[in-house]
């Protein structure tokens, strides 16, 4: 070698020194991936992982970011940093890690959030629930992604199918005719778990969609082409818990991350003991801290750096994907306090926004305590605006297939569970429902009795609330003699190009087009019924087999009048004349036509009347 050439070496040995190159630093992950600026609180965390990063020393610059704060942890590869983001400045800045004289620079992307207002989901709205593994298969190319261990097997009920994001897309204007104006999928996040990936409850990374079921930019795209049909999107969120095989519980950044990590506990789900004022404290810390199933490791949300990192990740999914509400699954057990501050921390940044809560309870008590505006003996304060309407879909399915009692109505029981909504803080916003992902399906419910169906649906359209219908409810889906979630979560017909059948395209035998005629019927109708949407209701003592309720504001009103009977009966209107008025016609929602109001109304056996009244002067 020259003495030329070796001066030249240890020049650029040398610069490649000073400028930090010598050992790239071994950062792995960056979250969340890009921020936006314009947020109420602008403190915002950053959390960086790789071997051996917690001891760097960091420097960030850019217009409108600071840095306020490092945090190391007791495991070395990761490091927390704390940044201020002013409302307006660069785009990009720049992390500057130094570690051991090593030095390496990291972009990092502030992009603007949206300047509307986030209008979230309402009583003028109707959700449509969609297990995407198990809808459509847009994409077969997904089906097996090498590094994920479960392909495709459609005979195995619990195992993936192949539904994905992008079959979603291709289904919209299918969704939209049925009437549906929000779109709720079960979660799309990564779940690189060995078996029973395909639901989607065992996240493996918080910011990444599965690619088995698209990307990140594809669940975009269904939200802006779900918003051009006039869909919103409703993100499923977990708080509760993670997958074992999360990249967390390799290398866990704190003992303290993850609840009862020394050995395995589960909850005992005993929900109650949150809300009563007799509980032991370690019975409430045996409900909240336990895991869910030895699957799911229980996620400790007082861990500060844990609490911000699952606030950031719910606001970066509504910035991102323009979300227009959120689910939470397992709402009741994370640590209640702490949901209590998640939840007032998306509703300060985005105050018209809509968060449901799942508490699967029977109880209007236990479920209303939950909801934004409730006064709670204990002080507790939420901000959560839903809640799962669970004791109302009981009282439903009650109503519909118990046997008719010697004394009272079959009705009484959807009849007494309303007449606790006094509990309520918003009744209006509360979700309702007959079936869902973790129930047997509606028509199982109901005996496989279509007429029982179909008033279930009329009532759900009508109630009070926001409706939730499961997907495939309208092509007759059931789970006769099982009650396996695999198998109620049932393949949609015609969801994959070797389907037998295809009722994306047809209307099918006249069994499910008489169903899907009767739910496309309501919603459509539903859209524009403004009094079903903001108006009063009023409900008359059930008679036997009946059962009379009235939606009513200033100019309109709603008679829906629902008969158990095994034979027609004539109901006297006289009763309702003091919210419907001296109307003589009406609008017969489900036969679509006007029909004369005499003296009487004729429901047929087994059937309901959705009667909707100009009662303006």
């Amino acid at each position: 070698m020259t003495k030329r050439a070796i001066a030249l070496l240890m020049a650029l040995t040398a610069v490649h020194c000073r400028i930090g190159l010598a050992e790239p630093l071994p950062v792995e992950r960056i979250e969340p991936p890009h921020w936006y600026r314009g947020y109420t609180e602008t403190e915002t965390q950053v959390l960086f992982y790789g071997t051996g990063i917690g001891s760097a020393s960091v420097t960030v610059s850019g217009k409108g970011v600071a840095l306020l704060r490092t945090v190391s942890v007791p495991n070395p590869n990761y490091l927390f940093v704390y940044i201020d983001v002013a409302a307006d400045g660069d785009n990009s800045v720049q992390f500057t890690l130094t570690r051991n004289g090593d030095s390496e620079t990291f972009p990092y992307e502030l992009m603007q959030r949206r300047s509307e207002p986030r209008l979230g989901f309402n009583s003028t709205d109707a959700i449509y629930l969609v297990m995407p593994d198990r809808f459509a298969n847009g994409d077969p190319s997904n089906d097996r992604v090498p590094g994920y261990p479960e392909g495709v097997d459609r005979t195995n009920p619990d195992g993936r199918h192949g539904g994905d994001i992008q079959g979603v897309i291709d289904k919209l204007d299918y969704i939209a005719d049925l009437g549906f104006t929000q779109l709720w999928l079960n979660p799309v996040l990564e779940n690189r778990m060995s078996q029973g990936s395909y639901h989607g409850y065992a996240t493996t990374d918080f910011y990444r969609v599965d690619p088995r079921f698209g990307s990140n930019t594809l669940y975009q795209q269904l939200s802006r082409d779900a918003a051009a049909h006039g869909i919103g999107l409703i993100k499923d969120v977990i708080v509760n818990h993670i997958g074992t095989e999360h990249w967390w519980m390799d290398d866990l950044p704190t003992p303290d991350w993850i609840n009862s990590t020394d050995r395995y506990t589960e909850t005992t789900h005993a929900r109650t003991a949150l809300q009563d004022p007799y509980a032991a404290p370690a019975d409430i810390a045996a409900m909240a801290d336990g895991w869910f199933v030895p699957t799911m490791a229980d996620l400790n949300q007082r861990q500060p750096l844990l609490g911000d990192y699952l606030v950031q990740n719910a606001l970066w999914w509504i910035e991102f994907a323009n979300l227009s509400g959120i689910r939470v699954d397992t709402y009741p057990y994370p640590d209640k306090h702490y949901m209590a501050t998640w939840t007032r921390r998306l509703m300060s940044e985005y105050p018209r926004f809509s968060i449901v809560g799942e508490e699967w309870s029977l109880n209007p008590v236990v479920v209303s305590y939950w909801q934004r505006g409730k006064q709670n003996f204990d002080g507790y304060v939420s901000d959560l605006t839903s809640v799962m309407d669970f004791p109302l879909q009981d009282a439903l399915i009650s109503a519909l297939t118990m046997p008719e009692p010697e004394y009272g109505s079959v009705w009484t029981p959807l009849y007494e569970m309303l007449a606790n909504d006094h509990l309520y803080a918003k009744p209006m916003d509360l979700v309702i429902f007959g079936d869902n992902h973790d129930m047997d399906r509606l028509l199982t419910q109901l005996g496989a009795d279509p007429r029982r169906l179909q008033m279930a649906l009329a009532i759900l359209a009508s109630m009070r609330g926001i409706p939730q219908v499961f997907y495939g409810t309208e092509v007759l889906a059931t789970n006769p003699g099982t009650h396996s979630h695999g198998v109620l979560r049932s393949d949609f017909p015609g969801g994959w190009p070797d389907d037998d059948k295809n009722w994306f395209k047809t209307e099918g035998p006249d069994d499910v087009k008489a169903i899907r005629k009767t739910l496309r019927r309501l919603l459509q109708w539903r859209k524009n019924a403004t009094v079903i949407h903001n108006g009063a209701l009023q409900h008359y003592t059930p008679e036997p087999t009946t059962y009379a309720y009235v939606r009513f504001d200033t100019d309109r009103a709603v008679l829906i009048v629902a008969n158990r009977s095994e034979a027609s009966v004539a109901v006297a209107l006289d009763r309702f004349r003091d919210r419907i008025g001296a109307a003589t016609q009406g609008y017969d929602v489900l036969a679509d036509r006007t029909i004369e109001l005499t003296d009487h109304l004729e429901v047929a056996a087994m059937a309901v009347r959705v009667i909707d009244i100009d009662r303006s002067p």
